[in-house]
């Protein structure tokens, strides 16, 4: 048995024994990274270290310990008030909102990432104190962050293209943010409709005022009680979180609606307080210090958060206890197995063996769940560097278009990073707030799996059996 398939086998059984035995698949993942770098890869520690994600490590702790901060000073709850007067109480058009502001931010050049590190706590946030489902909430961040991935401007358009342009390759710029675009506004609005869009729809509109917590307008047909703590709704108050908690109360005089009775501290989340200044204005720190100065997400979080928790420690000393440090061990377990596999090659066999197949067609369809699949675990940016040259050999014999080839190519390896062990989706499972994290993993494990088996069969179906390009 080669090497290669070895340390797949390998990765087969931690995902077995975590699924099985309820164990920290990172712990897991850690424990094969050293059994295989050492005793069938032959690497060293340094090798083995290699694969350590030290970026999105400092990027999972500072983002979480950031928004830890808010949400224990209340900032976060003024955020969701303010999210609500934005839309007029319409609470089924926040997913929205944030999918098309994770768009517009990695269309003018934001790397994804940081785009959802930057929204994904506020809009779960909202989620957790809405009863929306944090899935829900964080496909649609992520899926919005792929979606104007693309762009002539943006990161990933940026290389995509440049790729397709030194490999001399036909190309299309607007094709390739478009199809990118649909596929994953067809995505979130399935997603949607499927986990509570429609709900949300039923709602109506929600009344704020600086003594009550939202309720349905009149008319509303939604006659569901609030969610109580401990339902698995993803909402409640945990100490020191600062989330409000809603209560179920009687329904008025009017038939068909429902109202909230205020939680005690209410009438406090829709003020401003020094604290809560002071971190809004870390926040469009980060912002800008991302966007506009390209500085690491990760790295000036975690220095906001240490200026923040100066100033107020007490909200600090709740904040470090928040750090999603469960998530911390699982992802950076399961990359740097995944960073093992790399070094001693078996991402390029895989690569390397679906290249020689001899119809292009399949060749061309395996290459797209290669990509998939790969990227799930690894970085989307290297899985398209890596795949788009595979592709070359059998583009060149002019069965197959370059633009669609290309574009199912892109599409593929990054809409899977819903996965939690993509960043995007590590961070997603990080920011959510109130949950049961264990669930929650599972559940965007699950989604990441359908998305994973569906998406490239149909881009390839669409975009490269036709022969576009």
């Amino acid at each position: 048995m080669s090497p290669e398939l070895i340390s797949i086998l390998v990765l087969v059984v931690v995902f077995v024994i975590a699924t099985t035995r309820s164990v920290n698949m990172g712990a897991l993942a850690f424990a094969a990274a050293f059994a295989v770098g050492e005793l069938v890869a032959d690497l060293d520690a340094d090798g083995i270290f290699a694969g350590f994600p030290g970026d999105l490590f400092v990027v999972l702790v500072g983002v979480t310990y950031l928004f830890a901060i808010a949400r224990a000073n209340g900032t976060t709850d003024w955020l969701v008030h303010a999210a609500i007067r934005l839309v007029r109480g319409r609470v089924a058009l926040i997913p929205w909102v944030m999918f098309f502001l994770t768009g517009a931010l990695t269309a003018i050049g934001a790397v994804s990432p940081a785009a959802v590190a930057i929204v994904a706590p506020i809009a779960l946030s909202f989620a957790a104190r809405y009863g929306i489902s944090p899935l829900l909430m964080g496909a649609m961040v992520v899926h919005g962050a792929q979606g104007g991935g693309f762009s002539p401007i943006s990161i990933y358009g940026t290389i995509v293209n440049g790729i397709v342009e030194r490999e001399k390759l036909p190309g299309n710029e607007l094709f390739l943010f478009l199809a990118s675009l649909t596929v994953n506004l067809i995505i979130a609005a399935v997603v949607f409709l499927l986990f509570g869009g429609q709900k949300l729809w039923a709602m109506g509109a929600v009344k704020e005022d600086p003594g009550s917590t939202p309720a349905p307008t009149e008319g509303t047909t939604d006659t569901t009680p609030a969610p109580t703590p401990g339902a698995g709704t993803g909402t409640g108050s945990a100490p020191g979180t600062g989330s409000a908690t809603t209560t179920p109360a009687a329904a008025p005089a009017t038939t068909g609606t429902t109202t909230l009775a205020p939680p005690p501290e209410a009438p406090a989340a829709a003020r401003l307080t020094p604290a809560r200044i002071a971190t809004l204005t870390a926040l469009v720190a980060l912002v800008v210090a991302v966007l506009a100065f390209d500085l690491d997400a990760g790295l000036t979080a975690i220095t906001l958060a240490v200026v923040l928790s100066t100033l107020w420690p007490e909200d600090s000393r709740k904040a470090v206890g928040q750090i999603a440090w469960s998530t911390v061990l699982l992802i950076c377990g399961v990359l740097t197995y995944v960073g093992v596999l790399d070094e001693m090659g078996t991402i390029t066999w895989a690569g390397e063996g679906v290249g020689d197949i001899g119809v292009p067609l399949l060749a061309a369809v395996l290459l797209c769940y290669i990509g998939a699949i790969i990227s799930a675990f690894a970085s989307s940016v290297g899985i398209m560097g890596a795949l788009i040259p595979l592709a070359v050999p059998f583009l060149a014999q002019g069965e197959i278009g370059a633009v669609g080839m290309v574009a199912a190519l892109a599409v593929s390896a990054t809409v899977v990073d819903v996965s939690p062990f993509s960043t995007n989706g590590a961070l997603v499972l990080a920011a959510a707030p109130d949950v049961d994290r264990e669930r929650f993993f599972r559940q965007l494990m699950v989604y990441g799996g359908i998305v994973v088996a569906v998406v490239p069969a149909v881009v390839w179906l669409v975009l490269v059996v036709p022969g576009i390009g």
